[in-house]
């Protein structure tokens, strides 16, 4: 018993959203940084890419995201699909789970 619960704790859920396909714990791992940039404005950039894409820290199946002027809507879609929905497997954009 203690096997199986080894295994499915092992599969991870992924997230697929225009054209990228993500690690639902990246999501949840953006979601962290993002409030930290929130709370210490001095990592505040002028660039036109969301501060995220700056911070070493981003999981490296979103950095791709980066690549692309619509990142802040991509990053925004991503977080909106990782709610509830994905860890309840009830998304068509989440796979893996099961």
């Amino acid at each position: 018993m203690v096997l199986l619960l080894l295994l499915q704790g092992a599969q991870s859920v992924y997230i697929k959203y225009n054209g990228f396909q993500v690690q639902l714990e990246s999501v949840k791992k953006l979601s962290e940084l993002e409030k930290e940039q929130m709370s210490n404005p001095q990592l505040k950039t002028s660039s036109l890419l969301p501060d995220v894409c700056h911070d070493p820290a981003l999981p490296v199946d979103l950095q791709p995201v980066c690549a692309f002027q619509e990142a802040a809507s991509i990053f925004k879609a991503l977080r909106t699909i990782a709610t509830d929905e994905c860890e309840l497997c009830i998304n068509v954009a989440c796979t893996g789970c099961g």
